[in-house]
């Protein structure tokens, strides 16, 4: 980190002086009906990305709810989605800090929850637990443990409300430090944030900071806090299998007529080998190799693994006796989804002409988007599939080919050094929190954006997630637990606080 981000010094007046995150927790405290309220208000907007009328009304929300916090702000966009640019400017001789957030959320299939994703509901604990049951939001006070269940309560809507929370504790006890706090808020980051780049080109230099933090994504499963120092990339690639030109009768052409649904499990099974390593050649040949201080800071982790085993139902994990923190270091292929024929009520005795899957590909720094497509390409091929982005050619043996198209979109994997000067700072920060000490994280095993801020800025970047891991975020049900919405509050009062001049 630069020398003008200089960590308050922890003088005699410490003693008696309240610290940023005892004064934010007063003010959670005496405010929380109010900080609830807002918080059910943005997130009871629609925000799915594709519908940009929906996410005009969520950016109009946010430029409302800062503008009372001394934030100017403008929407940008590039052809898709709004972003929110603002900044609530401090003095010219302190550091400024840039955030970002996203407020998009992905799409909802409202009959598989349990209240509408878009009413926001209370409930006194995770609803997919059968004892969870729903609360009135008439309440003299807010238990810590109860849950907001509606779409972005976890992913990401939290931090917005949480750091002008933080703002106005700030404030209202006379000890907001003069930072220059700047907001990037990304409105399209769940479709993989495809226009930012000419975002980017338009704002990059309203968004000069000694320093980026990024707030998004779960606590670790243990609970403690974490410093996160990087992400995985992201990539999703269709791919159809063929098989006869019309529906057969599985029991006059089964054994004889080619099945595109067993054509695609075939391919599938070859991705990877039956410790669930992928075995697609050239996949993993640019992998950066991991330093012994980012392992080191693995191995200091709890391990979780008993614990996610019990509360998921598994037995075993993909790799036997991997840890998770391990497992998310290294290139995955993720089946997401598979259409073909019907099954229960829908399932018929025939022979489909065609089968499709979804491929979810995880990237780790080291690897280039072009080069894995060309490895995967390349792989099906030496299975005997002809590959392309187009259907098979007339009079072309259907069977034999299969067509891959990759969707735009998706992201490069990032990771900040973790002996970088701001990792050192943050973590001192943090520990102020209290409790247990503040994980270093090299890798969370989601994506974001984060490879184009490394490439049109220049500030060191590292991601403060605050949600509960358990937030069934991107599923049914997501919620946020309120205890991480107020947590959240103080560790923002102590990050600002901390980065100020002395």
């Amino acid at each position: 980190m630069t020398a003008a981000l200089v960590l308050l010094g922890m003088g005699a007046s410490s003693a008696v002086a309240q610290s940023p995150a005892e004064i934010a927790r007063q003010h959670h405290q005496a405010t929380a009906t109010t900080i609830v309220t807002d918080f059910r208000e943005f997130l009871s907007i629609p925000n799915v990305a594709s519908n940009v009328s929906d996410m005009n009304d969520n950016a109009a929300f946010i430029q409302d709810y800062i503008a009372s916090r001394g934030f100017t702000s403008k929407v940008v966009s590039a052809g898709g989605a709004p972003y929110v640019v603002a900044q609530r400017p401090g003095s010219d001789d302190a550091p400024t800090v840039l955030v970002y957030a996203h407020f998009d959320g992905q799409p909802v299939i409202p009959s598989q929850w349990s209240s509408p994703p878009f009413e926001p509901t209370l409930w006194t604990d995770n609803p997919l637990k059968a004892e969870a049951k729903i609360l009135s939001w008439d309440q003299e006070a807010f238990d810590p443990s109860w849950r907001v269940v509606a779409r972005s309560a976890g992913d990401d809507k939290a931090p917005v409300i949480a750091l002008m929370a933080a703002i106005d504790a700030l404030v209202a006890a006379g000890k907001m430090p003069d930072v220059t706090v700047k907001l990037i808020l990304d409105g399209e980051e769940e479709r993989g944030s495809p226009t930012l780049a000419g975002v980017l080109d338009q704002v990059a230099d309203d968004l000069v900071a000694d320093v980026m933090l990024f707030c998004d994504g779960p606590m670790h499963q243990s609970g403690r806090r974490q410093l996160v120092l990087g992400v995985r990339g992201s990539m999703t690639v269709d791919l159809t299998t063929f098989g006869p030109n019309r529906p057969l009768h599985s029991g006059h052409y089964g054994n004889w007529a080619p099945n595109p649904n067993e054509i695609l499990m075939r391919l599938f099974l070859s991705l990877k080998d039956d410790k669930g390593r992928v075995t697609v050649a050239g996949y993993s040949d640019d992998v950066r190799a991991v330093s012994e201080r980012e392992m080191s800071a693995v191995t200091a982790m709890p391990s979780v693994d008993a614990q996610l085993k019990r509360e998921l139902g598994l037995g075993n994990n993909e790799v036997s006796g991997e840890r998770l923190e391990s497992a998310i270091m290294r290139p995955a292929i993720v089946v997401r989804g598979i259409s073909g024929g019907g099954v229960g009520p829908e399932a018929r005795n025939i022979i489909e002409p065609t089968a499709q899957a979804s491929l979810n590909l995880r990237l780790v720094p080291g690897q280039k988007p072009e080069a894995l497509l060309a490895a995967l390409k390349a792989h099906f091929e030496k299975t005997g599939m002809s590959v392309s982005s187009e259907g098979p050619d007339v009079g072309a043996s259907r069977e034999q080919h299969l067509q891959m198209v990759p969707r735009p979109g998706g992201y490069r994997s990032f990771r900040t050094s973790i002996d970088a000067d701001v990792v050192g700072d943050l973590k001192v920060i943090l520990d102020r929190l209290g409790n247990q000490e503040t994980l270093i994280t090299p890798t969370m095993g989601g994506s974001l954006p984060i490879y184009l801020f490394e490439d049109n800025l220049e500030a060191p970047i590292v991601i403060l997630p605050v949600a509960n891991h358990d937030n069934n975020q991107h599923g049914r049900d997501e919620n946020l637990r309120l205890k991480n919405l107020f947590d959240a509050i103080e560790m923002y009062a102590e990050v600002l606080v901390g980065l100020s001049d002395e």
